[in-house]
């Protein structure tokens, strides 16, 4: 077999990964970033150009076209006859530039599934899938385990269109004024300044079970914009949080029951809540979630079901290359000098947060370096930003929820000790969503070192190298571009 292509595309960020027929993980990237356009649904011509050198032959889609356009027929919404074969969807997302030996697809969950569990370092695990919706699963637990070597997947429990966590959570979205499908983590955000206490209005508004999921109306078109209109959308924010944490939880606490693993594998959309991430560990021992569990991440999956073995998961920096060592002296030289400073160097993250190749890092110490950098990235005043700390300081500085002896991938908030010291990385509730880093000698675990042995601080600032409403920064061109707009230095 030769390398495999996963695509994800036609719905929303659309990436593409490439394996090795020895299971290597050779490139993974989002459209996003080549296209500019955030959240891009389609290939862009630029990243098909990136994964010709790995020449591949056998493609694998991330869902099943016709599937998904019957679900689209029952749903009243317009059925597209040019995507009902994965031919025609390759045909128009990547043209005729590769010759197919084999052409394959798989069921959304699935690919959800397998993008998780053969990244794991488990041997079997529960796995959990909650997005929005896929061809009609909206929730999927499965049993994964590896038998003679092969990953096996067994369904065991899932809920259907128009019954969904995701689709609830982007109608609150959207209710809040913000912009589904992308600004659901600012809503995350304004939950920890809202009360909770209308957590059972909503229940009862719109569940009917909260054991099998199964909501009263279909929110796929969103609610009324004036639902509960007398609250505060802070309190809207934290009311439909907490209502969402049961859900998951409920969902969670069955596939426990029903798998009777202690190692859970949590993927799709809902995944990246991490606020609700900090409740996994009460129901599983070991908990793996990939850093890009998202559509994108699926583009990995459908590769991953066609190699079909536990792939060789190394590290989260998979896209376009920047070459160069990693500019450590630069970056501290700005840092101390300026307190604010941005990177671009090596391969880019493959996932939505920015880990240390493509950030934008500065002194969590100031009190005043949180407005600067809001400022900068041109968000609202109220949203946070992340900590990235060497592993093994992490929990002299926060309480990492069980569960989650580490957070290589910001994916879990946990409390902050001392939050009087680092205001720029904790949250009104006194949380920080972390990102620990191990002594796996990349560039920012050398900064790190160095920035300790300097000024005694053991962790810095880390947000992504855009701002609001754009892809994260990809290229070298990219970098000079971001640095000269926003007089930041960009090293790289």
């Amino acid at each position: 077999m030769s390398n495999i292509l996963g695509v994800s595309a036609g719905f929303h960020d659309a990436a593409l990964a490439v394996i090795s027929e020895q299971g290597d993980i050779l490139f993974a990237a989002h459209s996003e970033r080549y296209s500019k356009l955030k959240n891009d649904p389609n290939i862009s011509s630029e990243l098909i150009e990136e994964i010709r050198q790995f020449d591949p032959t056998v493609v694998a889609y991330y869902e099943r076209p016709w599937a998904k356009q019957l679900r689209r027929l029952y749903a009243g919404e317009k059925v597209d006859l040019q995507s009902l074969t994965v031919k025609q969807i390759l045909q128009k997302q990547l043209g005729s530039k590769f010759v197919w030996d084999e052409i394959y697809s798989f069921n959304h969950h699935k690919s959800h599934a397998a993008a998780g569990f053969q990244t794991s370092r488990f041997s079997e695990a529960a796995v959990v899938v909650i997005d929005a919706i896929g061809e009609w699963d909206t929730i999927s637990i499965w049993s994964a385990e590896y038998i003679n070597n092969k990953a096996q997947y067994k369904l065991l429990w899932r809920q259907l269109y128009p019954h969904s966590i995701g689709l609830f959570y982007s109608a609150i979205t959207a209710r809040v004024g913000l912009k589904p499908m992308e600004d659901e983590y600012i809503l995350m955000g304004m939950s920890a300044y809202g009360n909770d206490s209308f957590v059972y209005s909503l229940q009862k508004d719109w569940l009917h079970d909260i054991d099998t999921i199964k909501f009263k109306q279909n929110l796929h078109l969103g609610m009324d914009p004036t639902y509960l209109d007398q609250l505060d959308n802070f309190d809207l924010a934290a009311s439909a949080q907490r209502f969402t944490e049961k859900l998951i939880t409920a969902v969670v606490s069955k596939a426990r029951d029903l798998s009777g693993s202690t190692n859970l594998v949590y993927m799709g959309g809902v995944a990246l809540n991490c606020l609700a991430n900090r409740l996994l560990g009460n129901y599983f021992d070991n908990i793996w979630i990939m850093p890009c569990p998202g559509d994108a991440g699926s583009s990995l999956g459908a590769a991953a079901l066609i190699y079909g073995k536990q792939l060789n998961w190394k590290t989260a920096y998979l896209g376009h290359n920047i070459p160069g060592s990693y500019p450590v002296e630069s970056l501290l030289t700005a840092l101390l000098t300026n307190k604010i400073a941005g990177v671009a160097s090596g391969p880019a993250e493959f996932g939505p947060r920015a880990l240390g190749n493509r950030s934008l890092l500065a002194d969590p110490r100031g009190s005043r370096i949180r407005d600067t950098v809001n400022n900068i990235k041109q968000r609202q005043k109220f949203r946070p930003f992340a900590p990235v700390i060497m592993e093994e300081l992490a929990n002299n500085y926060f309480d990492l929820p069980s569960g989650f002896s580490t957070s290589p991938y910001m994916q879990v908030v946990a409390g902050c000790k001392n939050p009087q010291d680092y205001p720029a990385i904790v949250h009104i509730d006194n949380t920080s969503r972390v990102q620990t880093v191990g002594k796996d000698g990349s560039g920012i675990r050398r900064l790190l070192e160095a920035w300790y042995a300097t000024t005694g601080c053991p962790m810095l600032l880390n947000t992504s190298l855009n701002v609001k409403g754009q892809p994260m920064v990809n290229d070298l061109a990219d970098a000079k571009n971001w640095s000269q707009i926003y007089n930041i230095p960009v090293f790289s």
